[in-house]
């Protein structure tokens, strides 16, 4: 697919992919060049959904859990 650059360097999402990649109004975009002649465009994903994939990620440091119980356990269930 190919786009063209307009005189104040704005590019259009070929709409396939804007739907394929959920490329919304206000969605964010992330340039880095590559090569000479190459761009990586990254979407970034929304706050919401960041927050989503790290939902329950830190129970392992949770103030409720009883460390100390659960590693006594685990030795006792080793021998």
């Amino acid at each position: 697919m190919q786009t063209t650059v307009t005189t104040k360097n704005m590019v259009t999402i070929p709409a396939e992919l804007s739907r394929r990649h959920s490329v919304t109004p206000g969605c964010k975009l992330d340039w880095e060049s590559v090569s000479d002649s190459e761009i990586r465009v990254r979407i970034i994903p929304k706050r919401g959904e960041l927050a989503r994939q790290l939902m329950g990620r830190g129970q392992k440091w949770s103030p409720l859990r009883d460390s100390v119980a659960e590693l006594v356990a685990e030795r006792a269930a080793e021998g």
